[in-house]
């Protein structure tokens, strides 16, 4: 018997394969287009459900016993479609600018507070229901014809099963779905003027849909009784993935996205929530509550550093047999053999200016601001724009690599301290994601961050956890800490450093600054 982990993103879907115990076994991806033009940022919805036909197709031709599929996605983008489950016009993206006056339509007929603790989330255009609004009065001919809004883990799983559910976690993402009686709220649908009936049943977190439909296990080479499975949006599936399941723990997501997401015993303080542009989030667990603490631009920053910048580095680390990351923090330490030196230490030392004030992992003392697309939280601010402070004309590519590390780390630095007031207390982060694989970025964000955090074996957190609940749906795992033994392996624990945190405390407080000083210039 296998079990399965379906993710569904904005540009491509991967299906990965388990065995019963939980041992990866294989994997299949398929992307798809995205077309972003100006006004509209649109995705095929046909598109990815050829795509999820596609990767299942795959699997299935090495793996016919696969007795579950778990379904997670990205949030917000939605689409109308008819009763067979078919699109009615391409599904609008999260980011697609539509939807903006609609937004601010509902805040004029309910306070954005009042919407907010109701469902946990600060009013954005980002969400489903003001472009659901756009699509009534711009495109009603479609709207006369819905019988179904889907978002992607309902839509693919309807399309799988003919059954129209969703789980909270997603659910929550539309902007109008209550997070503490766990319905659609009657009152935001009406004030929007949307038919709630339009939308999918919510459910719990990893129930099932019930079995694939006949004719398309037929096609696809699946048993007739495979399940199918809704799990989450992906954020609360990288939770799972991360073996994280009370306050005393929150998740590193140290992917393209840097995601730090505390879990909460109860409903966190939703007035400090509101003022971070934090989201609360129903968890897996009954009664339990994550927020999204995040950076637009977490690996992408230092990808773009790499690519940009270290093209000779490249070239040389190809030569080598060793990776570009390795080859710039090798040069980095070469760089400061006795030290960095820091602006007062040069000030007092002699002419060579280094002197022997800090260890070689001590903070460049740059200061990056890691906003190269947009500021996520706590700002929420599409229009702040990345920065770098304290460049000279002597300033290496594996300096500016490093302070780049540091920005992001500066950045949830930020974030824990807005949160430190919502009711948020762990004391241990789990890191996953390719970032984790980095010993330097581990122990800096140790350091800096004052908390011990393990680095997970597993990358893809959330296919881990879609396979996690899949499991458990299927009779693989007994509970969530049955699947999280079998499947969440820690790789290696990195302790802080009082010493090195106090360093890092001395830039942050600069950093703090940094945003409201260079905004108005941009």
């Amino acid at each position: 018997m296998k079990i399965a982990g379906l993710d569904i993103g904005t540009t491509g879907c991967k299906l990965t394969v388990f065995d019963e115990k939980g041992t990866y076994l294989d994997k299949s991806y398929k992307d798809y287009p995205v077309k972003r033009v100006s006004g509209e940022h649109e995705v095929d919805a046909e598109a990815i459900m050829e795509g999820v036909y596609f990767v299942i197709g795959e699997m299935a031709k090495t793996y016919p016993d696969i007795a579950g599929i778990g379904v997670t996605s990205f949030g917000e983008t939605c689409v109308l479609a008819d009763e067979n489950g078919k699109p009615l016009h391409m599904a609008m993206l999260y980011t697609d600018p539509r939807g903006a006056a609609e937004c601010e339509e509902l805040t004029r007929k309910m306070d954005g507070r009042t919407i907010a603790s109701i469902t946990g989330v600060k009013p954005h255009e980002m969400y489903s229901i003001p472009k659901l609004m756009w699509l009534k009065k711009n495109r009603p001919e479609l709207y006369a014809k819905a019988r179904h809004a889907f978002l992607m883990e309902d839509y693919v799983v309807f399309a799988l099963t003919g059954t129209a559910q969703i789980d909270y976690s997603l659910a929550t993402r539309t902007m109008a779905f209550d997070i503490t009686s766990l319905k659609w709220s009657e009152e935001i649908f009406k004030i929007a003027d949307i038919d709630m009936e339009l939308m999918s049943k919510p459910v719990p977190t990893g129930t099932s849909a019930g079995a694939v439909r006949p004719e398309i296990a037929k096609e696809l080479g699946l048993s007739v009784d495979t399940q199918i499975v809704s799990i989450s949006h992906d954020q609360v599936s990288a939770a799972v993935g991360a073996g994280v399941f009370d306050s005393a723990t929150a998740v590193d997501g140290a992917g393209t996205v840097e995601c730090m997401t505390p879990i909460y015993d109860g409903l966190p303080e939703l007035e400090v929530m509101y003022a971070g542009n934090y989201a609360v989030v129903p968890y897996v667990v009954p009664g339990k509550y994550v927020a999204y603490a995040f950076s637009y631009t977490g690996g992408a920053l230092i990808q773009w550093c790499v690519d940009t910048l270290a093209k000779k580095e490249k070239e040389l680390a190809a030569e080598r047999g060793i990776s570009v990351n390795e080859l710039l923090e090798e040069e980095y330490r070469k760089l400061y053999p006795s030290g960095h030196p820091t602006s007062d230490a040069l000030r007092a030392s002699e002419p060579s200016g280094f002197v022997n004030v800090y260890k070689e992992e001590c903070p460049t003392g740059m200061l990056v601001l890691p906003h190269f697309a947009g500021a996520a939280t706590p700002y929420m601010d599409t229009g702040s724009k990345g920065v770098m402070v304290g460049l000279t004309a002597g300033t290496s590519v594996c300096e500016i690599y490093r302070a780049c590390m540091e920005g992001v780390v500066y950045e949830m630095m930020l974030n824990m301290e807005y949160l430190k007031d919502s009711g948020v207390h762990f004391d241990m982060l789990q890191a996953t994601g390719g970032g984790a694989r980095s010993k330097v970025w581990m122990q800096m964000k140790a350091d800096a961050l004052g908390l011990p955090i393990t680095a997970l074996r597993t990358v893809d957190a959330g296919t881990v956890g879609s396979a996690m609940l899949t499991g458990i749906a299927v009779g693989c795992f007994a509970d969530l800490e049955d699947a999280a033994a079998h499947m969440v392996e820690k790789r290696e624990v990195y302790q802080p450093r009082e010493e090195m945190h106090e360093k890092y405390q001395q830039v942050y407080q600069r950093y703090r600054k940094l945003y409201e000083a260079v905004r108005p210039l941009m």
